[in-house]
C-alpha cells in the first residue's frame, strides 16, 4: 500500500492545532500516563479509551472483566513484536484494529498511528480497507513513524492533523 500526504508536510502544525475532538487531555494524563507507569490497562482506563475512540462499540467493550483487561493489555504492551500486540487486543470484546491503535498509540512506549478512516484519507487511501492485514498495519505504523521523524512531530502531532485535515475537506 502507497501511503502518502495530501498536504505539505510543513502544514502538519497548522491542521493539528485546529483538532477539535475533545478528551485528548483525560485520555493522555488520566488514562496513558497511568498505563504507562503500570504496564497495563486497568477495565476502567481500557473503557474510557475506548469510548474516546468510538461509541458504536462500547458495549461489547463492557463485556470484558477486570483480569482479561489487565492481563491482555500487560502482555500487549510488553510484547516485543507487533502482530503480537494487535493479536491479543483485538482478543478483547469490541476492540478491533481502530481501538487496538488507539491503546498503543497512547499506551506504548513506541510510536503508534491510530488507524482511522481519516487519517487513511488524509494519507491518499480513500476507502478503508474490507481487510486489514498484520501487514498492512506494519507498512501504515512505519509510514507514520517516519513521518514524525522526517518532520519533527510527535505522533500525537501527525494523529490531530491527519484527522483534521480529513474533517475539514473529506
Amino acid at each position: 500500500m502507497t501511503f502518502r500526504l495530501q498536504f505539505p508536510e510543513s502544514e502538519i502544525s497548522d491542521w493539528a492545532h485546529r483538532f477539535e475532538f475533545g478528551g485528548d487531555a483525560e485520555i493522555e494524563n488520566g488514562v496513558a500516563a497511568p498505563a504507562k507507569e503500570q504496564g497495563f490497562l486497568t477495565r476502567d482506563q481500557f473503557l474510557r479509551i475506548c469510548r474516546w475512540k468510538t461509541q458504536r462499540s462500547r458495549k461489547k467493550c463492557e463485556k470484558n472483566d477486570e483480569g482479561m483487561v489487565r492481563e491482555a493489555t500487560r502482555i500487549a504492551l510488553a510484547a516485543d513484536h507487533e502482530p503480537i500486540k494487535t493479536a491479543v487486543l483485538r482478543s478483547l470484546n469490541g476492540v478491533d484494529w481502530p481501538t487496538a491503535s488507539t491503546i498503543l498509540h497512547f499506551c506504548d512506549a513506541r510510536p503508534y498511528p491510530i488507524l482511522d478512516f481519516r487519517a487513511l484519507w488524509s494519507l491518499g487511501i480513500k476507502k478503508y480497507p474490507a481487510y486489514v492485514s498484520d501487514r498492512f498495519f506494519q507498512e501504515y505504523t512505519e509510514y507514520g513513524r517516519s513521518l514524525s521523524t522526517s518532520t519533527g512531530h510527535s505522533m500525537r502531532t501527525i494523529d490531530r492533523a491527519l484527522w483534521q485535515y480529513s474533517k475539514e475537506n473529506q
